[in-house]
């Protein structure tokens, strides 16, 4: 009874709150002697109660605004003050937030590999076990010394040092026994080392004979080859075959090279006692290296100068520029060096001059100038001759050594001094190696 009771009550109730809603939204309710709308409702209510009651609380009506919408607000802004459009905005942020992760990755890969536990190199081995395996297991650990010698490896072929080549080179020798003089002939060589940057050399060489080494022969320089045909003959006169036996003919190899020093590629020795000199000698050498620094090459210095002649002012211009590992001449094991230029004609001086002193060094630089008047019709029958001259206050002024350029020169001299006339109004320099100075006169 009270339970039916309470049911109607509940009912009631539920009837009033609907229909005071219904009234509020849609407008005035049905009568109460609908019978049939009064169930569905009190049962539509009965449903949507707990969601009325729990709606009944009052509800914030402030969007959510997502971390999304902030970085489109963001985007929107930066496009507009930089006027770029907004996926050009998220490109630039994508391809800094790819930059960002590679550098973490390679961070944290470097750190892995630093921390990575590094494999030990030898093990230790207990050599009281060792010794309580007994004999036997000790035979099987460790083997003949016998058996280990015969499986040794022999040494790799590789690992021996290499003996750098240096080329062959092809002569002739005839000797006249009439005449007393020794016929030298360079044909050719082959397999060069290459010294120049384009992987080539420009070759010549030079033929003369040990002790005196007063007599030298040059041939002419064949560019970027390593295999050049010389084909030239060169005649050593008044030696008798006695003095021949004791003599030592070279063959010196050069690379050519206008402004440095010429680099020296190798030399045959052909000592004349071990070759029979009553036939004609053909042959290949293999070249050898070079004895010393500077080889057989009189170790007097070099010089370098630059020659300029202009044929119709009737002007030569030499320019002394430098002077390198010249010899020393003082007691303090330097020299105080200056350089005299003399225009010689028929073995009479015409003009001379000279640059200042430099004290102390062997490695002299200058950069000064002289201009000589030479005639054109002139030019061919003059020499001249560059000494390098060490400056001595109390005595008399020694000579360290000489170049002479001129219409009677040979070897590089004659080649810089044919290259000057071949190129009027252009300065040409060039090194030249120092050579005795043959008792010059003093200044």
């Amino acid at each position: 009874m009270f339970n039916s009771t309470l049911v109607k009550l509940i009912k009631r109730e539920a009837k009033t709150a609907t229909e005071s809603i219904l009234s509020e939204s849609t407008g005035p309710v049905a009568p109460e002697n609908a019978p049939v709308a009064v169930p569905e409702v009190v049962q539509k209510q009965e449903s949507t109660t707990p969601e009325i009651l729990s709606s009944s609380a009052p509800e914030s009506t402030t969007p959510k605004v997502t971390v999304i919408d902030q970085a489109q607000e963001v985007t929107k802004i930066v496009a507009q003050k930089t006027g770029m459009q907004p996926w050009m905005v998220y490109s630039i942020v994508i391809a800094i937030c790819l930059v960002i992760l590679g550098i973490c990755f390679c961070c944290i890969r470097r750190c892995c590999r630093k921390w990575r536990p590094k494999d030990k190199k030898g093990k230790t081995v207990d050599l009281k076990a060792v010794h309580l395996l007994g004999t036997s297991s000790k035979e099987k650990v460790q083997p003949d010394m016998d058996e280990l010698t015969e499986n040794a490896e022999e040494p790799d072929e590789a690992e021996k040092p290499e003996v750098q080549k240096l080329g062959k080179i092809q002569y002739k020798l005839e000797y006249d026994f009439n005449q007393n003089s020794l016929s030298v002939t360079v044909i050719q060589a082959e397999e060069l080392p290459a010294l120049d940057m384009g992987g080539t050399s420009d070759p010549y060489v030079k033929v003369y004979l040990l002790p005196d080494k007063k007599k030298k022969f040059e041939t002419k320089v064949h560019r970027k080859t390593l295999s050049p045909v010389f084909n030239e003959t060169f005649v050593f006169k008044n030696i008798p075959y006695a003095d021949a036996m004791n003599k030592t003919l070279v063959f010196a190899i050069f690379d050519f090279d206008r402004f440095s020093k010429h680099d020296q590629i190798g030399e045959v020795k052909v000592p004349l006692c071990q070759i029979d000199l009553a036939q004609t000698i053909e042959e290949w050498r293999e070249l050898q290296s070079v004895e010393g620094e500077g080889g057989q090459e009189n170790k007097l210095g070099d010089i370098c100068f630059s020659l300029r002649y202009v044929p119709t002012a009737g002007k030569l211009t030499v320019v002394i520029l430098e002077a390198k590992n010249l010899k020393k001449m003082d007691v303090g094991g330097l020299s105080d060096p200056y350089v005299k230029i003399a225009l010689v004609q028929n073995g009479k001086r015409l003009k001379k001059k000279k640059t200042s002193i430099k004290k102390c060094t062997l490695n002299p630089y200058y950069n000064e100038s002289f201009t000589f008047e030479v005639p054109f019709e002139q030019i061919q029958k003059v020499n001249l001759v560059v000494t390098v001259v060490d400056y001595d206050r109390i005595g008399t002024s020694e000579p360290i050594g000489k170049v002479v350029l001129g219409y009677n020169a040979s070897g590089t001299e004659l080649r810089h001094w044919s290259d000057m006339l071949a190129s009027p109004r252009r300065p040409i320099a060039q090194w030249h190696t120092l050579k005795d100075p043959e008792d010059e006169k003093k200044d």
